[in-house]
């Protein structure tokens, strides 16, 4: 497989990862993915969860282009900027409303940071 192929697929493959957790920890095991944002409260549903996966995939897989175009260690660059990026993003599921919801959108952020670092990175 081409490095273009497996780069356009990792953030589908991300989503994918992130979907298949959200089925086994939402309807499955009936876990309540609800989020404070500031005094709201929102669901966490599988279409946020689909489109926060390609998102950020895609985006990070855009960094990546730009990095590996204008510096000579662009793809190390890019795996430092990714890992501090999914270090922060750790910091959003401890506004969830109960400890499963914590924990599952914690694998989530995990799994999605973990799917996307390796499959862009990768030569």
């Amino acid at each position: 497989m081409s490095t273009r192929t497996r780069r356009l697929l990792t953030p589908v493959t991300a989503a994918a990862a992130a979907l298949l957790l959200w089925a086994v920890a939402v309807p499955l095991a009936g876990a309540d993915l609800t989020v404070d944002q500031g005094g709201t409260e929102q669901t966490v549903g599988p279409a946020m969860t689909a489109f926060a996966a390609l998102a950020i995939g895609y985006a990070a897989w855009g960094l990546l282009a730009l990095l590996e175009r204008f510096t000579a260690r662009g793809t190390r660059t890019w795996t430092i900027i990714a890992a501090a990026f999914l270090a922060v993003s750790l910091l959003g599921p401890l506004g969830a409303v109960n400890t499963a919801a914590t924990l599952v959108l914690l694998g989530m952020h995990l799994l999605v940071g973990a799917v996307v670092i390796t499959g862009l990175a990768r030569r």
